[in-house]
């Protein structure tokens, strides 16, 4: 069930630390585009700020692994003041592992956050990390996001993948 997220939930700021305790998560591996901020933009979605300050005052590690380059990761990161992995190579596992080690955790107590199956869940399930597939902020408009996310629908209805209840 390589596929298959542990948790899905609507936006980032839906990650409460209760259900975080409940899956045995201390640290979080977090996405860029689509997850914290539109595919390729700068600003924050609704809410990013505080949640991360919420996640950081409740003990849970957070970093960024992104397949973006790092001329976007990093004045992302910056700007939120995490540290960061550009160029993550998702679902290979080398950034997965790369980051876990970076926030001092085992895999079992780490999860990625993400927007896509074929990356971040994928990836992380591989690695051996809880998974958390998030809805993506807005819908990418290139012909091979159009494609993955038909696929994504049809993996969906396979593993009949629901809304975590919080």
């Amino acid at each position: 069930m390589l596929l298959k997220p542990d948790i899905k939930l609507d936006r980032i700021t839906d990650i409460k630390i209760e259900l975080l305790k409940k899956y045995g998560i201390s640290a979080l591996i977090l996405d860029v585009d689509n997850t914290m901020s539109t595919h390729h933009g700068q600003i924050l979605t609704d809410g990013l700020s505080d949640w991360l300050v919420y996640m950081q005052n409740g003990g849970i590690g957070l970093t960024i692994l992104s397949n973006s380059n790092e001329k976007r990761v990093a004045p992302f990161a910056a700007k939120v003041g995490l540290d960061y992995i550009s160029m993550g190579l998702k679902p290979l596992p080398f950034g997965f592992l790369r980051a876990v080690r970076s926030l001092g955790v085992k895999r079992k107590n780490a999860a990625i956050v993400g927007d896509q199956i074929f990356t971040d869940v994928l990836g992380g399930n591989a690695a051996g990390l809880k998974t958390i597939l998030l809805t993506p902020i807005k819908p990418e408009t290139a012909l091979r996001f159009r494609f993955k996310r038909r696929l994504e629908r049809l993996i969906f209805k396979i593993y009949k993948i629901k809304t975590t209840e919080v």
